[in-house]
């Protein structure tokens, strides 16, 4: 099933992002985790592509497979581009095309020290583009960043470029993590006015690991709020402490989300099941 079928009825559609577990036995490792999120019923599951490395060899579809075939989830596979060329591109298709898989996020990737770029993709738009004159019959999804790309300063044409996305073919908008909902708000607002009228759900993670959490935003250029960071500052040292802060100030942000009427609630669940639990039991009499 296409995932833009979720957004038609103006349901606020709930999902998850896991990635592959770097281990050989990453499908027993990851299994656990799957189940559990899958008996949280949620709309779907986004499954990331790992930078480098063999596409033929990619841990991604093996869980999208597990995902789909065993616990009946339907799976979004991300797809990047900026370390691959045209030929890998085809085969990833192909292979998920060949086990039923519909639903892609297309992406270009993050750049990593050590690991090669190739040429024949520049932007997440070219690879959007690709998969749609090669006939392939994907719902195609785009990321997006409600502060602004970290590579462009300049918000009116970081939305002009993710305008490129939806014209090229991207049927809905999957968001980069933020902390404070304003900058969704003001995001989404000029994605109206640009003429973006594809369905936007915002992507949020909780606070849980202080050390992991400002790598993060380094790397996305989400910015920390005063009351983020006072919950940071304060439990920090605490895990426990820290845990049932950042979920309470997640559970915030979703529950002012939802009342916003978005699109739904994308949940980067660093694959931690019992964060994903504790969010559907909130919400539970709000979607």
């Amino acid at each position: 099933m296409k995932i833009s079928e979720f957004y038609k009825d103006h349901k606020p559609a709930i999902s998850f992002e896991i990635f592959p577990p770097k281990r050989d036995s990453y499908l027993k490792d990851i299994e656990p985790t799957v189940e559990i999120l899958a008996d949280l019923k949620p709309d779907y599951i986004s499954i990331t592509f790992g930078a480098g490395g063999s596409v033929a060899d990619n841990r991604t579809i093996d869980i999208a497979r597990l995902i789909k075939e065993k616990y009946h989830v339907e799976p979004m596979v991300h797809m990047t581009c900026l370390n691959y060329d045209k030929n890998e591109i085809d085969l990833f298709a192909r292979q998920m095309e060949e086990y039923g898989m519909e639903n892609v996020l297309a992406l270009r990737g993050d750049r990593r020290e050590g690991v090669p770029e190739k040429h024949d993709f520049k932007y997440a738009n070219e690879l959007t583009d690709y998969l749609v004159s090669g006939g392939h019959d994907f719902c195609i999804a785009g990321g997006c960043y409600p502060e602004g790309h970290p590579e462009c300063q300049d918000k009116e044409k970081d939305i002009l470029n993710l305008k490129k996305k939806v014209d090229a073919g991207d049927s809905l908008l999957i968001s980069q993590l933020f902390f404070d909902n304003r900058f969704f708000y003001d995001f989404l607002s000029l994605a109206r006015k640009t003429g973006i009228n594809v369905p936007i759900t915002p992507g949020i993670m909780p606070v849980i690991n202080k050390a992991q959490i400002e790598r993060m935003t380094v790397t996305c250029g989400a910015s920390l709020p005063p009351r983020f960071r006072r919950i940071m500052d304060r439990y920090g040292d605490n895990k426990e402490g820290l845990f049932d802060a950042g979920m309470a100030y997640l559970v915030s942000q979703a529950i002012d989300l939802l009342a916003n009427d978005v699109d739904g609630i994308h949940l980067y669940s660093m694959n931690r099941p019992d964060v994903a639990r504790r969010l559907v039991d909130s919400l539970k009499n709000l979607v």
